[in-house]
């Protein structure tokens, strides 16, 4: 049973009910509606930057399953509920990927499975997974499948790599300054 003196576990995420941790999730989830917003109304290239990922993985990482179960339902439904993006026809298919992202990289961080690292590396790959089958099983791709997956999914591995790499260090940086706050009062 958990104390009200126990703020993460095994010192691995944030606990999850607090209200400090409702809000930080709250803002990742707004930070996953104004980042791809605005990328897009600039016209950047989102299939490469995939704005929307960062927040979820990172919500996982410092939240658990939980945070990125919330984060990674969230913010495409209420990101197309605002600014209509993800475009329709993909929005299924995005609200099951990054749900999947945020809940595995939350899994194998809270219970410290598998360093950071590796953690990211899977959740991005088995989501990544979904999201094909998702795109198959809906038929929301147009033209040939192959070349539907190419443009899809290759111009985001520069970014998956960068979220791999620089996530974890975000995430135990936020957990020990969270951990620090609550160790103060």
């Amino acid at each position: 049973m958990r104390t009200s003196n126990q703020k993460s576990i095994n010192n691995s995420v944030i606990y999850f009910f607090s209200v400090r941790s409702i809000a930080f999730q709250f803002l990742l989830i707004s930070l996953g509606i104004i980042i791809p917003t605005i990328s897009h109304i600039l016209a950047f290239p989102v299939r490469m930057l995939l704005p929307m990922h960062w927040t979820v993985l990172l919500a996982g990482l410092v939240y658990g399953w939980r945070g990125g179960l919330l984060v990674g339902l969230l913010s495409p439904i209420v990101s197309y509920l605002i600014s209509g993006y993800p475009k329709p026809s993909i929005l299924p298919s995005m609200i099951l990927e990054l749900t999947t992202y945020g809940v595995i990289t939350g899994l194998f961080s809270e219970f410290n499975k598998f360093n950071k690292f590796i953690s990211l590396l899977i959740s991005i790959i088995i989501g990544r997974i979904v999201f094909i089958i998702s795109v198959l099983l809906t038929n929301s791709y147009q033209g040939e499948f192959l070349i539907y997956l190419r443009e899809a999914l290759l111009p985001g591995i520069f970014a998956g790599l960068l979220q791999v790499i620089l996530l974890p260090f975000i995430a135990n940086w936020w957990i020990n300054k969270e951990l620090n706050n609550f160790n103060k009062y």
